[in-house]
């Protein structure tokens, strides 16, 4: 059940920072937090800039990993659903395990590609391009 969306709009990488760091004050351990948007749209430089929060300076895109995992003050799993061809390849590598992990934060770019597998507890930021290159987010809570 969608229980808020907010509406953010971003014309530069700092505003998107500022958007990510005010977001961070929502999430907390065992939070599951959803982006979606076309490539190029922020997903990976938003987690990137609440990796950065909690002292991890290493991030990347996973998409050939499938996830990464981050340690620094806070645990970041951090997924990306791109080139997964069927929601087999995520249980295989126990996906609902890290999702379980109670003391972690999980990212996941590109999670509309396989919603089914998704909990229903969580976050969904949806990022969308305009044409004069801002992006509007749209943070949704799910509970």
């Amino acid at each position: 059940m969608k229980s808020e969306i907010r509406e953010f709009l971003s014309k530069s990488e700092l505003e998107t920072e500022n958007i990510a760091l005010t977001f961070l004050n929502e999430i907390k351990s065992g939070d599951v937090v959803v982006l979606n948007g076309p490539l190029g749209s922020g997903k990976t430089f938003f987690v990137r800039k609440i990796a950065e929060h909690y002292k991890i300076y290493n991030t990347s895109s996973p998409t050939f990993a499938i996830v990464n995992e981050y340690i620094g003050d806070k645990k970041i799993y951090h997924f990306d659903f791109y080139r997964i061809n069927s929601i087999n390849e995520l249980h295989d590598i126990g996906f609902e395990d890290y999702i379980a992990d109670s003391e972690s934060i999980t990212f996941i770019e590109w999670g509309e590609l396989f919603p089914d597998i998704l909990p229903n507890s969580r976050y969904e930021i949806q990022f969308y391009l305009n044409d004069d290159d801002s992006r509007k987010i749209a943070i949704t809570k799910y509970e």
